[in-house]
């Protein structure tokens, strides 16, 4: 493990963040989580400056909450609570909305809210949202361990999407170059995410 990557679990770091002077742990939360939190907001139609105070929100009953959470993993993930509290503030928030009197702006998106089915409870956008952010702190964390150019040849045709001859001639590597730059990183990467997955449910 690399010396300045943190070696706190996911589990011990609920452990950590009942104590609220803890501001590592707590900055650490923030990182992996606040961004999920923020996209599953986006996802359900808030705005931007809406997404990040039900960021805030939720932070705050997570603080208020985390010292009663008894963590155990055989009754439910922490991400399955995180996801409760999340779906709850945003279904708060588009309710309140609904019944607020509202500009002639916003008039035609809260029609477009009301006309949509709810067809799920929002908890695949959520696992989606997570499973980003678990895919950026991943490649975060290993991004340091392959040359510039390996990464780029990476980047540049799993992320970006842009085709490997393309990506050849930019990098003036070889298409099999490129094939195996990608394969190297995906690989990985595979093994990054597995063992955050691992250390969540520790």
């Amino acid at each position: 493990m690399p010396v300045d990557e943190s070696p706190l679990t996911r589990a011990s770091l609920l452990v950590q963040i009942r104590d609220g002077a803890n501001h590592a742990a707590w900055q650490e939360f923030v990182h992996l989580y606040g961004p999920v939190v923020y996209g599953f907001a986006r996802q359900r139609g808030l705005q931007d400056a809406d997404a990040a105070d039900i960021v805030q929100d939720v932070f705050r009953s997570v603080s208020a909450s985390i010292g009663r959470l008894d963590y155990d993993r055989h009754q439910g993930t922490f991400r399955g609570w995180l996801f409760t509290i999340t779906r709850n503030k945003v279904f708060n928030f588009l309710s309140a909305r609904r019944i607020r009197p509202q500009g002639s702006g916003d008039t035609t998106t809260n029609r477009l809210l009301d006309s949509q089915p709810e067809v799920s409870d929002g908890s695949d956008v959520w696992e989606l949202e997570y499973q980003r952010r678990l895919a950026a702190v991943a490649m975060d964390r290993i991004q340091k361990e392959f040359q510039a150019s390996t990464w780029q040849a990476f980047w540049l045709t799993a992320v970006e999407g842009v085709g490997a001859p393309d990506v050849a001639r930019q990098l003036r590597m070889s298409p099999g170059a490129i094939y195996v730059a990608k394969s190297r990183v995906l690989a990985r990467l595979k093994e990054e995410v597995d063992a955050l997955r691992q250390q969540e449910e520790s």
